[in-house]
């Protein structure tokens, strides 16, 4: 059985729905971001998650072993956010859309994310287009007030939150 074709593969992973990251590194003063839908956790002790970036994109230079990295979980009302981290905007006009504060690394961190994860980067595994980024977990912010983003076939939907 021969492998599948790339454009084949893309239209079932469309199927497999996805919260919408803005990933940062960097500084205040000197931030980098971008966003990601390609994020997941690999283990809870020590707690560590994974994020998947493209080699080719021009913000894989800022991202190293031992750099912050910080995992913004974008809330529905974020959808312009997303976009805006995702295009051919300068890192300048990408962070003036949100607010940003930073916890323990430094990096750049999205006060009105629904959660926060503020890693260091503990290793880099290169994989075919995409190098994998795997986040050791410095510190956490949590808001329970805000909706989710969610990426599903293409689109962008909302994740109601059922708390009372």
């Amino acid at each position: 059985m021969s492998a599948p074709q790339t454009s084949a593969y893309r239209d079932a992973m469309a199927r497999l729905g996805a919260a919408v990251n803005v990933i940062t590194t960097g500084t205040l003063e000197n931030p980098v971001g971008f966003t990601a839908s390609a994020v997941c956790s690999v283990t809870d002790t020590p707690p560590t998650l994974l994020v998947c970036l493209n080699r080719a994109s021009r913000v894989r230079e800022f991202f190293h072993v031992g750099a912050p990295l910080c995992v913004n979980v974008l809330s529905a009302s974020q959808e312009e956010l997303s976009g805006h981290f995702a295009s051919a905007n300068s890192m300048e006009e990408r962070f003036a859309l949100g607010h940003w504060d930073t916890l323990s690394t430094g990096a750049p961190a999205l006060k009105e994310a629904v959660a926060t994860f503020d890693c260091l980067i503990s290793q880099i595994v290169e994989v075919g287009t995409h190098s994998v980024l795997f986040g050791t977990v410095q510190a956490l912010r949590s808001n329970d007030e805000a909706d989710g983003l969610a990426y599903f076939r293409r689109a962008y939907h909302t994740l109601k939150s059922i708390l009372p």
